[in-house]
């Protein structure tokens, strides 16, 4: 099978790596897994191999006709085919009558809004294991006042626990990418703060890091006054990418308790 630039496809083949990736993952038997875009398959052999029950979601239907083929005689395999962007997890969970552990090597294309759709059936899975572009998964794990410290990082954090696994160069992919990729582990919170799930959360961070060369007081101007973020216990002279996500998270109780979105 040839990967297809319109499905953002770039299939890894490197044994070395798959090897590292799957012993990352470490399936155990009773594990439900999720593959999202496995591809010509190189770890959905493996998985299958380590666990009762795998689910894989595949846009490309010649892809997944050659997966039905070649584990026709796996019952412990079913095949999806269709969108992972509108696939609905939290369904699939309950018919299972168990919390997933989410895995695959993502289209860079739909990462970021495919990572928030699996947010909304957070309290469904157990972990998601994802090769990312690089860029992405340092931002994903960033710390307060780094570089890549922005909006996804902050986004992720009340609701996940991220760890940069394993940094794999283009090499490992056919076709090759022109930037590297990673591996990232994200173990869901079990005791994700009230306010995480607020759209107000993501109005204030939205709101600072669209402004980020600003302070607070003035980014958050059409949310907050200045008195306001200093009673939330945040400095309107600091800028946004010094806040910890505890810190967006009492502003967003602040918008919240201001003027409900």
């Amino acid at each position: 099978m040839r990967p297809r630039k319109r499905f953002g496809q770039h299939f890894l083949h490197d044994p070395a790596v798959i090897e590292r990736i799957v012993a990352a993952i470490a399936p155990r038997s009773g594990d439900l897994l999720v593959e999202i875009g496995p591809g010509p398959g190189v770890l959905t052999g493996p998985l299958l191999d380590m666990t009762d029950a795998l689910e894989v979601i595949e846009i490309d239907r010649d892809l997944a006709a050659d997966l039905r083929t070649r584990y026709a005689a796996r019952p412990e395999l079913r095949i999806h085919e269709g969108d992972a962007l509108a696939f609905d997890y939290a369904a699939l969970a309950q018919e299972r009558g168990r919390k997933m552990r989410v895995v695959g090597n993502l289209p860079y294309n739909i990462s970021t809004p495919l990572l928030f759709h699996l947010l909304g059936a957070g309290h469904a899975l157990i972990d998601m294991h994802f090769m990312l572009q690089k860029e992405v998964v340092d931002r994903i794990v960033a710390a307060p006042g780094s570089k890549q410290y922005g909006r996804l990082g902050v986004m992720l954090a009340p609701r996940v626990h991220a760890t940069k696994l394993l940094d794999i160069g283009p090499g490992a992919f056919r076709p090759p990418p022109k930037v590297w990729s990673a591996l990232v582990r994200m173990e869901m919170r079990t005791d994700p703060p009230q306010w995480a799930t607020l759209p107000q959360f993501g109005a204030v961070v939205s709101a600072a890091f669209g402004q980020r060369r600003k302070t607070l007081r003035n980014a958050l101007s059409g949310l907050l006054s200045a008195a306001q973020i200093s009673a939330a216990g945040v400095d309107p002279g600091a800028r946004a990418e010094t806040l910890a996500a505890a810190d967006f998270g009492r502003l967003a109780l602040a918008v919240a308790a201001a003027a409900p979105l």
